[in-house]
């Protein structure tokens, strides 16, 4: 019976063959076929292939499956989802590795940062020359150090300083698994849930999971494997069969990098045959005559100024045939802001987006608007006595603060500062020297403003932190100039699980998009997240993606594309 093995690594990413010597070892181990799935890249595809070609010219054949494994994070915890039959010349395919590279750049560049700080000169320059070609991970990080001298052994370096935890590590950012399955269908490949036991998950867990990938369009389950018992084998093949998954197997064979562990056979035992394959070109097919038959809904969640709006408040034709495309598709928009409610109606309207399956979130999360059925859905807020202290010691720290009713602006005086908001929004004001006379219901925040002085807004917020926090008051700089006081139950990200819990969709399938750091709560909370190029770099680490281009030149909808 002939055998495979559908999970193996090349020095592309952190195995020591080259991708040519996977074949002539693969034809040595008598395999009639084996898949690439380097980690996060398919680099070596092409050599593969053409060295597999090579061979069969010479009379000896082996095929090559172009995959890939994704790491991805679920709960903290680090999953993988393999893609078999990846259409590596995919436009989409191409440009999703290209996020991946820049979210893996930045969290490298941090790290030989921190490592240097802490006496271990480390340059990204001098890491990638020393391994070039390769997709730099913490095993390559080990490597340097120990061969600069820095650490005596591997084990060391994980274990003091790169390791979970440790002082120079830096998590990446990265996609869920859900995501993963989503971009694998999308370029043609087959999803497969890699190694689910080495997630250390209980049973229901380990359920919810596959439940959760099933519902996405989750293909197969990696039921054979190195590490596995018999025992573990026939559990594996259980889960696989209730969710109606097809089987899979490979060694997760690294060379030297994984001492005692083979091509094909794993520790010794593992025999993957050709069969499995069988079946899962079986689905292939079905699969490939039923193009939408996987498609979910998804809710994208956008924040306007430096995000969706240009730097005339404004959206390019591209970016609104794209919208109109999103939810053509049956996807839903929402618009998202520290605005109060009114303010981010008249955008809408100023916009003409009447797009079915529209939704409103102002106040930075305080009030959710549903735009069909004309009302407010959602809605929490400053207590009255909360809001006329932080009015009172902004006062006495001679900084503009004003707060809101449901259709004004509520404010002591006009000044700048006033004025300078105005700009753009709106809204009628109400002046009134005597503020509690103007407060008669509750808020949904306070925004203060310094347009000359930013020490003087950020003592202001230091002397309110006690008793912020006493109160359970979140206080965000959403710009220089603003800095904004809103429950801290409240805030974008909260908004994004709320509405995703009122419409029945599951934040895996939500998307969030920004650029400052009140967006930052939304791009953690969505299931994918957005960040601007224009964007602070603490948005640009927590995101899934970082943008092309910025607000000015469609960087939204060229991300948002790829999405619908």
């Amino acid at each position: 019976m002939n055998m495979v093995d559908l999970h193996v690594h090349s020095n592309k990413s952190d195995g020591s063959f080259t991708p040519s010597q996977l074949v002539a070892y693969a034809l040595e181990k008598g395999l009639s076929a084996f898949a690439l799935t380097d980690h996060d890249t398919t680099d070596g595809i092409a050599e593969a292939m053409a060295a597999a070609e090579a061979a069969a010219r010479g009379g000896r054949a082996v095929q090559v499956i172009p995959g890939i494994e994704f790491s991805t994070e679920y709960h903290g915890r680090d999953i993988h989802i393999v893609g078999l039959y990846i259409d590596c010349d995919s436009e989409f395919f191409k440009r999703r590795l290209v996020n991946f590279v820049k979210g893996r750049d930045i969290r490298n560049r941090e790290m030989c940062r921190r490592l240097t700080e802490c006496g271990f000169p480390v340059s990204y320059e001098e890491l990638t020359a020393e391994f070039p070609g390769c997709v730099i991970t913490r095993a390559h990080y080990a490597r340097f150090m120990l061969k600069k001298g820095y650490v005596k052994t591997l084990k060391e370096a994980f274990d003091r300083y790169i390791g979970d935890g440790c002082p120079c590590f830096v998590p990446r950012k990265k996609i869920t698994p859900m995501r993963a399955v989503e971009i694998i269908l999308k370029s043609g490949g087959f999803p497969i849930l890699a190694h689910p036991l080495l997630y250390h998950m209980s049973s229901c867990e380990l359920e919810e999971l596959v439940a959760t990938l099933k519902e996405i369009g989750l293909q197969g389950l990696e039921a054979l494997y190195s590490t596995y018992s018999a025992q573990d084998e026939r559990t594996m093949r259980a889960l696989a069969a209730k969710y109606d998954l097809c089987i899979s197997g490979g060694s997760d064979f690294h060379g030297t990098a994984k001492p005692g562990l083979d091509l094909a056979t794993g520790y010794g035992r593992l025999f993957v045959p050709e069969e499995i394959l069988d079946h899962i070109n079986e689905r292939r097919k079905w699969m490939l005559s039923h193009p939408g038959a996987l498609r979910k809904t998804k809710i994208l969640f956008t924040d306007l100024d430096g995000t969706l709006l240009d730097s005339k408040k404004q959206i390019s034709s591209y970016t609104r045939e794209v919208l109109h495309a999103w939810a053509d598709a049956g996807h839903k928009l929402v618009l998202c802001s520290g605005r109060d409610i009114n303010s981010v109606t008249d955008v809408k309207n100023d916009l003409a987006l009447d797009l079915p399956g529209m939704y409103l979130i102002g106040y930075n999360g305080g009030q959710i608007y549903d735009c069909q059925k004309k009302k407010t859905i959602y809605k929490t807020a400053l207590t009255i006595p909360q809001t006329l202290h932080i009015l009172h010691m902004a006062a006495q720290a001679g900084v503009h603060v004003h707060t809101y009713s449901d259709t004004h602006i509520l404010a002591s005086r006009d000044n700048e500062e006033m004025h300078y908001y105005r700009r753009v929004i709106k809204t009628p004001v109400l002046f009134s020297p005597d503020m509690e006379t103007l407060v008669r219901t509750e808020p949904c925040k306070c925004l203060a403003i310094e347009l000359k002085d930013a020490q003087k807004l950020e003592n202001f917020r230091l002397s309110l932190v006690p008793w912020a926090e006493e109160n359970k008051i979140s206080m965000i700089y959403s710009n220089p100039y603003y800095l904004e006081f809103f429950p801290a139950a409240s805030g974008k990200g909260a908004a994004v699980l709320k509405l995703c819990e009122l419409l029945g969709i599951h934040p895996y399938f939500s998307v969030a998009a920004g650029d400052a750091q009140n967006d930052l709560s939304m791009i953690e909370a969505a299931g994918m997240g957005i960040a601007m190029c224009n964007g602070s770099e603490d948005v640009k680490m927590a995101a899934t993606t970082v943008t092309a281009c910025d607000n000015d030149h469609d960087g939204l909808a060229q991300a948002l594309v790829d999405l619908i």
